[in-house]
């Protein structure tokens, strides 16, 4: 049985709405809305209500074994984040589906319960959206959102499309890309066969067929 999400009745969520800072923190701390995904950006806030398809949850799986195992095989540094958040006070706030530190210079930030500050630490070099329901707003709101953020890198996964929409961000803005170039040599049209794979396939399998491409 699936546990709908709880939330205030007046509260609106899935979109973006004028909010300040402090109406955003506050909103965070609400214990009905553990479960909820949170966004912000200059002054409007966006609550996610987490999706319950096994689409997203696959896609989101198989988008992390391999991002992992070519990072293992070609000798990168990386470290991963599933659903995590990343803050620059005051300013804005995300939680990704997936988010990457990648290259010999970050540090690995701490384990605690509070979002990881971007002044700190950096944005992630590499960020994955999985959307199952949001595509609009990954490749729209978002993508301005990261940009600003400071990240390198921004893929968002058309789960019904099968589709990887990638962009390397630069001097405020995004280009699409076809190859990764925080992971160098990782084409985008693998990573779509990947997930194409994963319908019929197990993680095994998959794992394997990984494997064999990216030692040859």
């Amino acid at each position: 049985m699936v546990n709908a999400l709880p939330v205030p009745q007046d509260l609106v969520t899935d979109e973006w709405v004028k909010a300040s800072w402090e109406e955003f923190l506050a909103l965070g701390d609400r214990p009905e809305l553990e479960k909820a995904r949170f966004y912000y950006d200059h002054d409007s806030m966006r609550i996610e209500t987490m999706p319950i398809g096994s689409g997203h949850s696959q896609d989101n799986t198989i988008l992390a074994q391999t991002v992992s195992l070519y990072g293992t095989v070609k000798n990168i540094r990386l470290k991963g984040f599933t659903n995590g958040s990343f803050r620059k006070p005051g300013v804005r706030e995300c939680q990704p589906d997936l988010a990457y530190y990648i290259g010999a210079e970050f540090r690995i930030p701490p384990k605690t319960s509070k979002p990881i500050d971007v002044e700190e630490f950096g944005a992630p070099q590499l960020v994955i959206e999985i959307a199952s329901t949001t595509l609009g707003d990954d490749i729209g709101r978002k993508r301005l959102l990261y940009e600003r953020l400071g990240v390198q890198e921004y893929w968002v996964v058309d789960v019904a499309g099968g589709e990887v929409i990638a962009f390397a961000v630069a001097d405020g803005g995004s280009r699409q890309i076809r190859e990764s170039l925080v992971l160098p040599g990782l084409g985008i049209a693998l990573v779509e066969e990947a997930l194409k794979r994963s319908q019929t396939e197990e993680d095994g399998e998959i794992n394997r067929w990984l494997l064999q491409v990216f030692n040859g």
